[in-house]
């Protein structure tokens, strides 16, 4: 059972514990000092007990503020599930009837014959222009 020195408010401490656990006791320790650290800087020195008493009822409050959160959150998403839940049971909604203008076939018919003279005309005035003018 490796044993890890850790160090708390400026104090150090050998805690054991196992194997692979170490970076979690680390991790923990790091957060147990930065609530002690914090009481030293407002308190100043204080004893050992009582440092580690407050910084643990500190990181506690956290806690339960976190926890609180947490359950809030999981209220949230149940309610957002059940939702969701009750869209996808509902019947999908009766298609809706688009109705597309058609342009009818005589005036397609009409603006291609129209297209066909403007060609026709614009083809003519090309040639008289590209002919000699008369002499």
């Amino acid at each position: 059972m490796p044993e890890v020195t850790i160090t708390i408010g400026g104090r150090q401490f050998e805690v054991a514990c196992q194997d692979g656990e170490e970076h979690y006791l680390e991790a923990a320790a790091r957060l147990l000092d930065a609530e002690a650290t914090e009481l030293t800087n407002q308190i100043g020195r204080i004893p050992e007990a009582r440092m580690l008493l407050m910084a643990g009822l500190m990181l506690a409050d956290k806690t339960a503020g976190l926890e609180e959160k947490l359950r809030g959150l999981e209220d949230k998403l149940a309610a957002q599930e059940a939702l969701i839940e009750e869209m996808r049971a509902r019947p999908a909604p009766e298609p809706e009837r688009i109705e597309v203008p058609v342009i009818p076939p005589i005036v397609t018919d009409t603006m291609a014959e129209i297209a066909a003279r403007a060609e026709a005309l614009a083809d003519q005035i090309e040639a008289k222009a590209a002919a000699p003018a008369p002499a």
